[in-house]
């Protein structure tokens, strides 16, 4: 009895070890998949507050406080130095507070 346990033990403690590392394989595939798919999303509306606000000459606070969280999101992430450039141009634009017209 004892020998058949050992047996068993030493097959089923590989198949299932071999199983967790499979699943730990997908988790972390699945994990940078996302990671990648929201680091592009950021880019995108990164892109676009930069184009809109910087062809305007002025970023309201709010939009700028969205485009900071934005940005520092997409640099935990990995991003590029690309990002970091524009965010170098939109911090130099003027504050419009809300309210101010133009």
């Amino acid at each position: 009895m004892k020998d058949f346990l050992m047996q068993t033990y030493t097959i089923v403690l590989p198949v299932l070890l071999g199983y967790i590392v499979w699943l730990l394989k997908r988790q972390k595939k699945d994990r940078d998949a996302n990671s990648k798919g929201t680091m592009l999303l950021l880019r995108v509306q990164l892109i676009d507050y930069h184009d809109r606000y910087t062809r305007q000459g002025e970023i309201p606070s709010y939009a700028y406080e969205n485009f900071v969280e934005m940005y520092e999101a997409y640099h935990d992430l990995g991003g590029n130095g690309m990002v970091t450039k524009m965010y170098e141009e939109i911090s130099e634009l003027n504050l419009k507070k809300k309210g101010e017209a133009k």
